[in-house]
């Protein structure tokens, strides 16, 4: 795969010249450096480990701590966020790739706290897009400054889009279960990650959805981190696990995000825990959870 982030930051030098309103980067500068949004890529190996749900109720959770959040739904041709908020949109991706819209003229604001750009569901162009139009699409991602967070929800597997989402985030969280199926495919884009990805500094994360025991999402993060480092000499950062609790599967079908439906379940207490870490601060409401986990289980919970 070529260097995506060279063409990134060739397409956001033409689009700031043009504007007038950015000096001119220097062709060696990261793009990274020179915009406060950090972009988060949420993406998996197969479909159906719970990765859509992980991104919604990650986003919400991050605006619980105060952060401005955008949620992008990339599952281009399958697109389910705003199912999972009872969200009916007028615009979508679709009408971006058109050309008819701006990515920043389609933005949803919601009822949780959290902005949403829609997915398109069943356009075979959207989900195949040219690699052109994914540069495009992507550098489009860019013009939504006014934000501290974006999240990107991916399809499932190995697509051109996919790597093109992973190469432009700062940090790229893949989903698994303790299924061998699931843990088989996180290998699977790990590796295509490491091997098709130009991007020397990926920041790869694994979180372990649908788990019966902090014993059993450690032992499945350690098989994987383990792998990852001995085959693939790539860093795999083991970011908690989350308990296979009923409450997912209610507010699915509500339509409403867990962390909302109960802000005190296991697995709304589990993402927050796994959200304060990545930042490396701790939300209040979690603080006594977070010491009764470590006191539990020690070491396997992280």
């Amino acid at each position: 795969m070529e260097d995506q982030a060279e063409k990134l930051r060739t397409l956001m030098k033409e689009k700031t010249q043009a504007q007038g309103s950015v000096p001119e980067m220097h062709p060696d500068s990261d793009l990274r450096a020179n915009r406060k949004t950090r972009i988060i890529t949420v993406t998996s190996g197969k479909g159906g480990v719970g990765k859509t749900n992980v991104a919604t109720n990650m986003a919400i959770a991050y605006a619980q701590m105060g952060k401005k959040v955008i949620v992008i739904d990339a599952d281009l041709g399958l697109a389910n966020v705003n199912v999972m908020m009872n969200l009916i949109p007028q615009y979508n991706l679709y009408h971006v790739m058109r050309k008819q819209k701006k990515m920043s003229e389609i933005i949803l604001d919601t009822d949780f706290g959290i902005k949403l750009v829609a997915g398109a569901s069943g356009f075979s162009k959207i989900a195949n897009m040219s690699e052109d139009e994914r540069n495009s699409f992507i550098g489009e991602l860019y013009t939504l400054s006014d934000t501290d967070i974006i999240i990107i929800d991916t399809s499932a597997g190995v697509s051109k889009n996919v790597l093109g989402f992973v190469a432009a985030a700062d940090e790229v969280v893949i989903v698994t279960t303790p299924e061998p199926t699931s843990i088989t495919d996180a290998y699977g884009i790990i590796k295509i990650i490491a091997t098709e990805v130009d991007n020397l500094n990926i920041n790869l994360k694994m979180i372990v959805n649908r788990v019966g025991s902090a014993l059993e999402g450690k032992r499945v993060a350690d098989r994987m981190t383990q792998i990852a480092a001995q085959f693939l000499n790539l860093k795999v950062e083991y970011l908690g696990f989350i308990y296979d609790d009923p409450v997912v599967s209610q507010s699915v079908l509500r339509q409403k995000p867990f962390i909302i439906v109960d802000p005190k379940c296991k697995a709304a207490m589990c993402l927050k825990h796994i959200v304060s870490r990545i930042e490396k601060t701790e939300f209040p409401e979690t603080e006594g959870f977070g010491r009764f986990m470590r006191k539990l289980f020690g070491h396997q919970w992280g």
